[in-house]
């Protein structure tokens, strides 16, 4: 499946392949630490976000999953 921007639909399919590498060989193998692919991943989020913007999709009221999902005001 391509990307929401043209630009971006090669940063996901090496996102895609390093995620699946890490998913069936080390996670499923009970070796969950690490990011081995967090870097790829914020390299596609902002390549999304800045297709997102040029091609003025609104996204309000859409929730995103992040660091903060799921936390309140008062949380550390």
């Amino acid at each position: 499946m391509n990307s929401v921007g043209e630009a971006c639909t090669e940063l996901k399919r090496e996102y895609d392949q390093c995620f699946n590498r890490w998913f069936a060989d080390k996670f499923l193998k009970g070796e969950s630490a690490g990011d081995p692919c967090g870097q790829l991943f914020k390299r596609y989020q902002l390549c999304v976000q800045k297709a997102i913007k040029e091609k003025d999709i609104p996204i309000e009221g859409l929730e995103f999953m992040g660091p903060s999902k799921g936390k309140t005001e008062n949380s550390p």
